[in-house]
C-alpha cells in the first residue's frame, strides 16, 4: 500500500523498527489517542504513514523534555487534527531546542535501518554537514544528535543543494538563538527578578517548574508565527495559490 502522496507505508513491526519505538508501545500509543489510526488493508493489516512517523517522533522529544503522558497529552490534543507532516516537522524542530544535547553513538546499520535505505556516501556526508551526524575512530560508527537526525534524513531526498541548505541551517540557528536569548530575558526580568529568588531553593524550583510548563506553550508560538510569516513571505512572490500546493 501507500499513502494518498504515493509513498509506501509500514506494518507496526516496520514502524518499530524505523523509530526503535515497541509495537507494545505503539498500541498504547494508539489507544491513548496519541497516534491516529492506521489505514486498514488487505487481511485486516494496519498501515502506517509519515504521519505516524513524525507523532512517534514528536512524542520521543517531549519525553525527553521530561513531559509527562499526560501532559503530553494535553500537548498533542492543542494540535489541529489536519496537521501535516511538514508542521509536525517544525514542532519537532522547536521542541528540540529545549531538549539538552546529547550525542548517541550509533552504528551505520542503525542510521540505515532509521533512513528506511541504504546510505551513500553522499548521504553520510550530508548528514554530517548539516551536523546530524559526526565521524568516530570506528569506521562504520557516528556520534549522532537525534533530533538533528530526524531532520536530516527527512532533507537527505528534498531537491536542494547542500549549500542552500547549509545556509538555510545557519539562518535559523542565528534567528532561533536571537529569540531564545530574548524570551529568557524577558522570562528572568518577569518572573526570576521580580520573585527575588536568588538564594532561594523553593523559589528556584518553583521557577523551574514554571518554565517547564511554558516551553511547549512557547514552542507552539514560536510555530505558528514562524508559519504565518513564511506563509506570507512566499504569497509575496509565488504565482497566487502555488503555496497551498
Amino acid at each position: 500500500m501507500t499513502t494518498e502522496t504515493g509513498e509506501p507505508t509500514l506494518t507496526i513491526d516496520e514502524l518499530a523498527a524505523r523509530t526503535g519505538v515497541t509495537v507494545r508501545t505503539i498500541r498504547f500509543y494508539s489507544t491513548r489517542g496519541l497516534l491516529p489510526p492506521p489505514a486498514i488493508g488487505p487481511r485486516r493489516v494496519g498501515h502506517y504513514g509519515p504521519a505516524h512517523l513524525s507523532r512517534l517522533a514528536l512524542i520521543e522529544d517531549l519525553q525527553h523534555q521530561g513531559l509527562t503522558l499526560a501532559a503530553i497529552e494535553r500537548y498533542l490534543e492543542r494540535l489541529p487534527a489536519d496537521l501535516s507532516d511538514q508542521d509536525l516537522a517544525l514542532h519537532r524542530a522547536l521542541v528540540a531546542a529545549w531538549v539538552p544535547d546529547a550525542a548517541e553513538e550509533t552504528s551505520r546499520a542503525e542510521l540505515e535501518r532509521r533512513a528506511g535505505r541504504p546510505l551513500t556516501g553522499q548521504d553520510v556526508a550530508r548528514l554530517t554537514a548539516m551536523g546530524a551526524l559526526a565521524a568516530t575512530a570506528e569506521r562504520d560508527a557516528f556520534l549522532v544528535d537525534p533530533g538533528m537526525l530526524r531532520l536530516g534524513l527527512q532533507l537527505l531526498d528534498v531537491p536542494i543543494s547542500h549549500e542552500a541548505i547549509l545556509a538555510a541551517r545557519a539562518i535559523l540557528m542565528e534567528h532561533a538563538r536571537s529569540a531564545a536569548a530574548e524570551l529568557s530575558r524577558l522570562f528572568k526580568d518577569e518572573v526570576w527578578e521580580s520573585a527575588g529568588a536568588a538564594g532561594d531553593p523553593g523559589e528556584v524550583e518553583r521557577i523551574k517548574s514554571l518554565s517547564a510548563h511554558m516551553q511547549p506553550l512557547v514552542v507552539q508560538a514560536l510555530v505558528a508565527t514562524f508559519q504565518r510569516s513564511l506563509r506570507d513571505e512566499l504569497r509575496s512572490w509565488l504565482p497566487a495559490g502555488a503555496d497551498k500546493e
